[in-house]
């Protein structure tokens, strides 16, 4: 089958894309209103761009033409919070995609317990095995819908302790969700461990 991309409009662009590029890591994001509104969504067009200094980059979309809350919030104060989603918290991050207006936070619609961030106003979700804080750095700005690229700088991070062993994460116990296409999540699944590409090349020289 061969598709053109000029004869999909964006929403079947869109399906397309979910469906082909998977899976994909949930960024699960607190921002803060300019009336102290604690709004929680999920996203998962998502990657990190940097690690000196540790940056994230989130693509949010426009609803309507209209930024939606998150993008709102951090035009407007240019701080939030990602957080890791686990296979324990996989339904209240399904369920914070519900629109609600922008004065509702998802937090208290769904009971999620929040704690103080260090460095940002943004409050984090308790329960989450990995939060970071972040500052913003950089909006670009994609295509002709309104799509924003949001680039922050990872000030803290937050790591549950029994995940971080000899600095890094212990991806089996994190137990991760990603998305594919439509309302549809998949968890890790079975790990295929490869030799490390240094030692293979320290053989071929030999």
């Amino acid at each position: 089958m061969e598709i053109l991309a000029s004869t999909l409009d964006p929403q079947q662009t869109y399906k397309l894309m979910t469906g082909v590029i998977v899976p994909r890591p949930i960024a699960w994001i607190t921002t803060l209103s300019e009336d102290g509104v604690v709004n929680l969504a999920p996203f998962s067009c998502f990657t990190f761009v940097s690690n000196k200094p540790p940056m994230v980059g989130i693509n949010i979309g426009r609803k309507a033409g209209v930024r939606k809350d998150t993008g709102h919030n951090i035009h407007a104060n240019g701080e939030f919070v990602v957080h890791v989603t686990d296979e324990a918290l996989l339904e209240p991050m399904h369920l914070s995609a519900v629109e609600h207006p922008a004065d509702v936070s998802e937090v208290e619609v769904l009971g999620l317990e929040t704690r103080p961030s260090d460095q940002v106003r943004v409050p984090r979700l308790a329960a989450a095995p990995v939060s970071m804080e972040c500052a913003l750095r950089q909006i670009i700005p994609f295509g002709d819908t309104g799509a924003e690229f949001y680039v922050g700088e990872v000030l803290v991070f937050h790591v549950r302790d029994e995940l971080y062993e000899n600095g890094k994460i212990e991806t089996a116990r994190l137990k991760p969700v990603c998305r594919l296409g439509g309302p549809n999540y998949s968890k890790l699944g079975e790990i295929v461990h490869m030799t490390p590409l240094a030692q293979t090349e320290k053989t071929v020289i030999r």
